[in-house]
C-alpha cells in the first residue's frame, strides 16, 4: 500500500499553487471585465428547469470589434433550425447582390396567324418565388396585347433552371404537406404576399346551419386542387377542431372536424404536389380568363432552340425579397436561393453545388464551415449544425459589408407588432427596456430553439449573440429562456 510521506505533500502543494488559473486567460478577462451579466447567464444556465437535460450554445461578442465576451459551449455544434437562414441570406447578397431578381420567361414557336398562335407557348421558370395569380394574368395580358386570342398548339412549362430533386436531403416525411415543407422547383407560385412558393391557403368557414360542412375558399382560386370536406358545422359551445392535410402524392385537401356556429374562420396552408403543373394551371386559367383560348394540353418540357423569346416577367429585387424570407423565416425561400447560388456560379441548381458555394462564401467572411455539418439552407434538417461563435462571428462580420442595411433591416425585431417589421418577434420581448431594441433570427425545429442577432444594451452598445438550444422538452419554453438571456445582455 502507498503511503504518503510529508515530503510529497509539499511537493504536490508546490505544484498546485504553481499552476496558471484559468481566469487569466484573454476570454476569462473578458468575461470578469464584463460585469454581473455573465454571472447571472451562468447561473440561468445551471438553474433553469427547462435546461436540465438539455444542450445549449451561447456566444456573445462586442459588436465593435468583435471581441467575444462570453460563451458557454460556444464551440459545441449544435442544430440552429432557422438560424441557418443567417448564413444562406449572407451568401445569397454576397454571391447575387441586393439588386438581383428572378425572371419568368414566355417563349413561342410559331407564328400569329389571324390572331392565333400556331404553335407552343412555353412558360420557362427561373426560380421567381414571388409569382401571384396577378402576375400570371400580366403575362396572359402581353399576349393579348400582341393581338392573340388563341394558341393552337401546347402550353409547357419548363423547370429545368433548377435540378428535379424537390426536396432536401433531411426533410421530415411529415412535413412534405405541410407549407414549411414544400416542393423546390424553378417553376412555382405563391397564394399571397407572404411569399410561401408552393402552397395554397384555405379558410374554412362556418355556415348558418348546424350540422351542414363549413365553406372552404382556396387562395389562389384554381380548379389545380380538389377538396374533400367532412368537416361540421356545430353549435356555438362545440369544439374549434380543423385539420386540413393533403394525401400524399395527389393534390387532394381533406378537410376534417369541428367549427362552431359564431366562430372565427381557421386559416391553414398546404403544400401542392407538383408546384410546375400548379404554375402552369394558374397561367392557362389566367389565359382563359382573359379570353385566350388554349387548343392544346399542358405539359412539362424544354424550350427548344428556335423558340422566341416574348415576355419576361421579373420578381421584385433580394434587396426586398429577404424581407419575407427573414421576417416570416420561409424555408421555400432559403432552398431556393440555395440553388440559385449553385446555378449561378456553377451553372448547377442543386443543393450539393449550391451549398457548395454557400460554404466558400461564408470562408470569406471569416467562418470556417469546415467546423460545421450544412445540409440545407433552410434549417429544417434535423442534421445541419452549427457552432454559436460561428454564428455570432458571422453576424460581426457582414457589419463591413455594403449590403448589410438590407440584411439587418430584414431580421426580425422585439415587440414590433406589424407582420412584416416583427416578423416572427413580434410578440416576443414587448417590455420597455427590450422592444425594437433586439434585431434577430429565430429557429425552431422539434426539441430545438435558436435566437441569434443584435441587442442595443441599456448602456448603448450594440452587442452580438447567439443562443442555439438543443434536446429541449417544449421549444416555447425554450424561447422564453432566449427571451430572459437577451434580458440580462440588455440590461447592462
Amino acid at each position: 500500500m502507498f503511503k504518503r510521506s510529508k515530503y510529497f505533500t509539499i511537493v504536490i502543494f508546490i505544484m498546485l499553487t504553481s499552476i496558471v488559473p484559468y481566469t487569466s486567460s484573454p476570454f476569462a478577462e473578458a468575461k470578469e471585465s464584463a460585469g454581473g451579466w455573465t454571472q447571472q447567464l451562468d447561473y440561468l444556465l445551471k438553474n433553469q428547469a427547462e435546461l436540465q437535460g438539455a444542450l445549449a450554445g451561447i456566444s456573445v461578442r462586442n459588436a465593435a470589434d468583435g471581441k467575444l465576451l462570453y460563451e458557454h459551449q460556444g464551440d459545441i455544434r449544435l442544430r440552429p433550425a432557422s438560424n441557418m437562414k443567417l448564413l444562406t441570406a449572407a451568401a445569397a447578397l454576397k454571391v447575387l447582390g441586393e439588386d438581383y431578381t428572378f425572371p419568368t420567361e414566355l417563349y413561342s414557336d410559331g407564328p400569329v396567324k389571324k390572331k392565333a398562335l400556331a404553335g407552343n407557348l412555353y412558360l420557362k421558370g427561373k426560380g421567381d418565388p414571388t409569382l401571384l395569380k396577378a402576375d400570371f394574368v400580366k403575362i396572359a395580358l402581353s399576349l393579348k396585347e400582341r393581338g392573340i386570342n388563341k394558341i393552337k398548339g401546347n402550353i409547357i412549362g419548363d423547370d429545368s433552371w433548377y435540378d428535379a430533386v424537390r426536396y432536401s436531403v433531411d426533410l421530415p416525411w411529415s412535413d412534405e404537406t405541410t407549407y414549411y415543407g414544400a416542393q423546390i422547383s424553378a417553376l412555382t407560385a405563391s397564394p399571397n404576399s407572404d411569399f410561401d412558393a408552393g402552397t395554397v391557403k384555405l379558410e374554412v368557414k362556418p355556415v348558418d346551419r348546424k350540422g351542414d360542412r363549413p365553406k372552404v375558399e382556396i387562395t389562389p382560386d384554381t380548379g389545380y386542387l380538389a377538396v374533400i370536406n367532412h368537416a361540421v358545422t356545430v353549435d356555438k359551445d362545440g369544439k374549434k377542431k380543423i385539420t386540413v392535410e393533403r394525401e400524399h402524392g395527389k393534390n387532394t385537401i381533406v378537410i376534417k372536424g369541428t367549427i362552431p356556429i359564431t366562430t372565427k374562420s381557421v386559416t391553414e396552408w398546404a403544400a401542392v404536389w407538383n408546384p410546375t403543373r400548379y404554375a402552369l394551371t394558374l397561367f392557362k386559367e389566367a389565359l382563359e380568363d382573359q379570353g385566350i383560348k388554349v387548343e392544346g394540353k399542358m405539359k412539362t418540357g424544354l424550350v427548344p432552340d428556335t423558340a422566341t423569346l416574348i415576355h419576361i416577367h421579373r420578381s421584385m429585387p433580394l434587396s426586398e425579397l429577404v424581407v419575407p424570407f427573414m421576417k416570416l423565416s420561409n424555408n421555400t425561400h432559403a432552398e431556393i436561393l440555395t440553388k440559385e447560388m449553385g446555378k449561378v456560379v456553377e451553372g448547377e441548381g442543386s443543393w450539393k453545388t449550391g451549398l457548395t458555394v454557400l460554404k466558400s462564401e461564408l470562408s470569406k467572411l471569416g467562418v470556417n464551415p469546415n467546423t460545421m455539418v450544412l445540409r440545407d439552407g433552410s434549417g429544417i434538417s434535423h442534421v445541419t449544425s452549427i457552432q454559436a461563435n460561428q454564428i455570432s462571428q458571422l453576424l460581426y462580420a457582414v457589419q463591413k459589408e455594403k449590403w448589410f442595411p438590407v440584411y439587418l433591416n430584414s431580421l426580425p425585431i422585439s415587440g414590433k407588432p406589424k407582420k412584416m417589421t416583427g416578423g416572427s418577434l413580434r410578440y416576443r420581448m414587448k417590455t420597455q427596456g427590450l422592444q425594437g431594441k433586439v434585431l434577430a433570427k429565430t429557429g425552431t425545429l422539434s426539441t430545438v430553439s435558436s435566437l441569434s442577432g443584435y441587442v442595443d444594451t441599456k448602456s448603448g452598445q450594440r452587442l452580438i449573440f447567439s443562443i442555439i438550444l438543443n434536446n429541449l422538452l417544449d421549444e416555447e419554453k425554450g424561447k422564453k429562456v432566449e427571451d430572459q438571456m437577451v434580458s440580462i445582455i440588455a440590461n447592462q
